[in-house]
């Protein structure tokens, strides 16, 4: 297993971690994501770290802290070989401060995720979304606390615009609070959004990206391609209304340059797909999904091999976009704005 630094931190992570929305199945939306249970995920976990993959990320609102309860069964006895990432900011309640990043909700919030969880910290902690109603320095502050009192070793946040991100650090800095060191974001050959303001971003100041979804939601799985009708049990299959979202058209030729790769490589679909992703920069982990055992056993085969210059260079032109403005101008002035879009 290849192991990165987090952002501006001494701490490494694996390059590729485990997600757990796939833990619990409970309701509508992540029943169509999966529905193991803590038996076999335990056999998941036990496979990942026999790997060397030893990252698991969930979230308070996976099946309502259910995967967050599965997790923490799977991970019994193994604490200190694990690292734990969760999340916390949406709604998780029906009270009024059930939702959101003040100092009452993510105290409240952590408290609840280190039951659920079955352990006194949690490694990696991060706000799921941005809450405009709650100054920066509350958020921060109250993440300055659980991180003294030795509940949260580093912070990150998620789904943040390039100016919820950069506002967040300048005041981390101003009032020495903690900085985010990891910015989890959905970042996949079929979208490319990522590259435009939050990977120039990132590598400006040092914050990596944990990417969600590198597989646009089953799309690049290689189930999915000209002629073949979408698998009724599968995400988008069941969910077809959820984003991400990208054109029929421009997915076929993706997934025609990947064919090419793979009959090149003798790789996957999935495989190419995520070792692409592996060398973008800021890229630290990508959050891979399983619902079995073999489905996890061939991301995997996306670890200890690389893409040619060549065959990365066909994925990109096949891939790219044009980009929004001010982006496009950007590109023209790359003598002095070299960063990658």
């Amino acid at each position: 297993m290849d192991y990165r630094y987090l952002g501006r931190s001494g701490f490494r992570v694996p390059a590729l971690s485990l997600g757990t929305a796939t833990f619990g199945g409970k309701g509508a939306f992540f029943a169509a994501w999966g529905d193991t249970q803590a038996e076999q995920a335990t056999r998941l976990v036990d496979m990942c770290l026999d790997f060397g993959l030893n990252m698991f990320d969930s979230a308070d609102i996976y099946s309502a802290g259910l995967a967050e309860e599965i997790l923490g069964a799977a991970i019994k006895g193994k604490r200190d070989r694990v690292i734990i990432s969760t999340k916390a900011t949406f709604r998780s309640g029906e009270g009024p401060n059930d939702v959101g990043s003040s100092r009452y909700h993510l105290i409240n919030a952590c408290e609840k995720a280190l039951k659920r969880l079955g352990t006194d910290y949690i490694d990696i902690f991060q706000l799921h979304g941005f809450d405009a109603r709650t100054p920066i320095e509350e958020t921060l502050s109250a993440l300055d606390d659980l991180v003294r009192a030795g509940k949260i070793r580093y912070v990150g946040c998620s789904n943040f615009s390039g100016w919820h991100l950069m506002k967040s650090l300048a005041v981390a800095e101003r009032y020495n609070l903690p900085r985010h060191v990891a910015h989890q974001a959905y970042y996949s050959l079929a979208n490319r959004e990522y590259e435009s303001e939050l990977m120039p971003l990132g590598l400006d100041q040092g914050v990596s990206a944990i990417v969600w979804s590198p597989l646009a939601s089953g799309r690049l799985t290689g189930k999915i391609r000209r002629g073949l009708s979408v698998p009724e049990v599968s995400r988008r299959g069941l969910r077809p209304e959820d984003g991400p979202f990208v054109e029929d058209e421009h997915l076929f030729t993706i997934i025609d340059a990947i064919d090419e790769t793979a009959r090149e490589t003798g790789k996957s679909v999935t495989q190419i797909a995520l070792n692409w992703l592996l060398q973008r920069p800021t890229v630290a982990s990508l959050i891979i999904g399983a619902r079995n055992e073999t489905q996890l056993s061939e991301n995997f085969g996306a670890i200890g091999w690389a893409l040619t210059p060549d065959q990365v260079q066909r994925l990109d032109k096949a891939s790219r976009v044009i980009p929004t403005y001010p982006y496009w101008h950007q590109e023209g002035f790359a003598e002095r704005n070299p960063f990658p879009a």
